[in-house]
C-alpha cells in the first residue's frame, strides 16, 4: 500500500495484499487454529518475539486485513477488532485504567456507553466523572484527579449531535498527561480523522456506518502511536508484565505498545473476539464508505432543512444547519459533511412524536443507526431509558426528541414519507 494514496483508494486497496496465485479478494479464514512445523517458532509466538497467529481468539488473517485497512483509513499504527462497539469502548479504556483509578468522560454519550462507564466500571473499581464537553477548560480540568488515566468523548454526541472541540479536549488531555480517547462511530474516518486533531486512541462501533447494512455487530480500536506511555503515569506499559516473562511494552513495541498490550492482554484473557465472517463483511463495506457517507450527509442536510421549514416542527438539531450552535465546529472538523444523524421534536411533544413514528412507511422504527435505510428512534424511552431524567438532559436527550438515521434512499421519497407522517400526527 502506498502512503500517498488518497482515502478512497485506501478504502478499496488497503489491508489485503495477495501474493501471486492467492485469491484476489480477501478470503474468510474460518479456522480457530493454525499449522506450524517448528516448536521453537510457536514458543517465540507465545513470547511475543515472532509475528504470526497463535489462535483466532487473539488474531486471525481475515481480522488482520480489516484491522490494517481501518488503521490506514484513520492514520494509526495498528488496530484491534472486537466483538462489538461496547467491547471496543471497554478495551480502549481498561487498557489504560486499573481498579482504583479514574477516567473523565464527556456526558454527551450513547446511553449504553454512559451506563457502561457509570455503573459497570464502578463495579470494576474504575470511577468515572462526567463533564459537559461545552464547559470551560478549567471546569473540565477540575474533574481530573492524580489517578485519572484518560479523557473520553464522542466526535459527534449520540444523540445530542454536539460536535467536539478537539483543540480544547486534546489540549486538556495532554496538559493533564493522559490520552484523549475518541468514539468516532458517527463521523467515521471519512468525515473526521481525530488523530489529525490531537486524539490518541480512536474506537468505533463498526455495527454502524462502517458496516452500513445492519448485518453485523462489531467494534474496533485504533492506536495513533503518538502518546508517550512512558511519561510516568502508566507503569503497566513500562514495568515488566509477569504474564509474558517480564516483557515491557514500550521497550519492546515502541509506538505500537498500546495496541499490542490491548491484544495480548485483554483479547487473550477476555476473548471479546470478532468473527472472521464479520471482519470479511466489514473489510468489504469499507470499500464504499466514502460514497455512502457523502450521500448520508447530503440527505440529512436536505431533510433537516425541510423539517426546519415545516410549521408543525418545534425544533431541529443538525450540525450542518447554519443556525446550529455547532456549525462552526462542524465546518472545522467535518468539512466533508456532518453525517446522517439528526434529531427533531414536533409541536405538541411526545404524544404527536409517537403518532409520527408509527405512521412512517419508508422509514423504520428500529434500535439501530448508520444503515443505508432511513430509521427513527425515541432515545428517552429506548437507548437512554436506563438514565435518570437529569442524566438524559445532560446527554442531550429531551422527552420529545426523535432521533433520525437518514439513509441513502432518494431524498424526495424520504421527505415525502416524513411529510405524510407529520401531517397525520399533528
Amino acid at each position: 500500500m502506498s502512503k500517498e494514496w488518497k482515502f478512497q483508494t485506501k478504502a478499496v486497496q488497503a489491508g489485503y495484499e495477495p501474493k501471486p496465485g492467492e485469491p484476489r479478494i480477501l478470503p474468510i479464514y474460518e479456522s480457530t487454529t493454525f499449522y506450524y512445523d517448528s516448536v521453537d517458532y510457536v514458543a517465540r509466538l507465545f513470547d511475543l518475539k515472532e509475528e504470526g497467529h497463535m489462535y483466532s481468539r487473539i488474531s486471525n488473517p481475515t481480522l488482520e486485513a480489516f484491522e490494517k485497512k481501518i488503521a490506514a483509513l484513520e492514520g494509526g499504527v495498528g488496530a484491534l477488532a472486537t466483538s462489538s462497539g461496547q467491547a471496543a469502548t471497554m478495551v480502549s479504556l481498561v487498557n489504560v485504567a486499573n481498579a482504583g483509578e479514574h477516567i473523565v468522560a464527556a456526558s454527551t454519550l450513547y446511553g449504553g456507553t454512559y451506563t457502561l462507564l457509570s455503573v459497570t466500571f464502578k463495579k470494576l473499581g474504575i470511577e468515572v466523572s462526567f463533564v459537559h464537553p461545552d464547559a470551560e477548560e478549567d471546569e473540565i480540568k477540575a474533574a481530573f484527579r492524580p489517578d485519572t488515566k484518560a479523557l473520553f468523548a464522542e466526535t459527534i454526541g449520540n444523540p445530542g449531535l454536539n460536535v467536539l472541540d478537539f483543540e480544547k479536549f486534546s489540549r486538556i488531555a495532554h496538559d493533564m498527561g493522559v490520552p484523549l480517547i475518541i468514539d468516532n462511530s458517527f463521523a467515521t474516518p471519512y468525515l473526521c480523522r481525530p488523530f489529525e486533531h490531537g486524539a490518541d486512541i480512536v474506537m468505533h462501533s463498526t455495527t454502524k456506518y462502517i458496516d452500513g447494512q445492519a448485518r453485523s455487530v462489531g467494534g474496533v480500536v485504533v492506536d495513533s502511536g503518538k502518546f508517550p506511555w512512558d511519561n510516568g503515569k502508566f507503569p503497566s506499559f513500562t514495568e515488566p508484565d509477569p504474564a509474558y516473562h517480564g516483557i515491557r511494552y514500550v521497550e519492546s513495541f515502541g509506538n505500537a505498545a498500546y495496541i499490542t498490550k490491548a491484544r495480548v492482554q485483554f483479547m487473550r484473557d477476555i476473548g471479546l473476539t470478532m468473527s472472521p465472517f464479520t471482519a470479511f463483511l466489514l473489510h468489504m463495506s469499507l470499500e464504499t464508505l466514502s460514497l455512502r457517507m457523502e450521500k448520508h450527509s447530503q440527505n440529512a442536510l436536505a431533510l433537516a432543512r425541510y423539517l426546519k421549514n415545516n410549521e408543525k416542527v418545534a425544533w431541529v438539531n443538525y450540525p450542518g444547519l447554519e443556525d446550529s450552535p455547532y456549525y462552526d465546529l462542524a465546518q472545522k472538523y467535518l468539512p466533508l459533511g456532518c453525517g446522517g444523524m439528526l434529531t427533531f421534536g414536533l409541536k405538541g411533544g411526545l404524544k404527536e412524536g409517537k403518532k409520527f413514528m408509527e405512521n412512517l412507511k419508508l422509514a423504520s422504527l428500529v434500535v439501530h443507526l448508520g444503515d443505508t435505510r432511513t430509521s427513527v428512534l425515541h432515545p428517552a424511552s429506548m437507548t437512554h431509558r436506563q438514565l435518570t431524567e437529569e442524566e438524559q438532559r445532560s446527554a442531550g436527550v429531551t422527552p420529545d426528541l426523535i432521533r433520525v438515521s437518514v439513509g441513502i434512499e432518494d431524498i424526495d421519497d424520504i421527505i415525502n414519507d416524513f411529510d405524510q407522517a407529520i401531517n397525520k400526527a399533528v
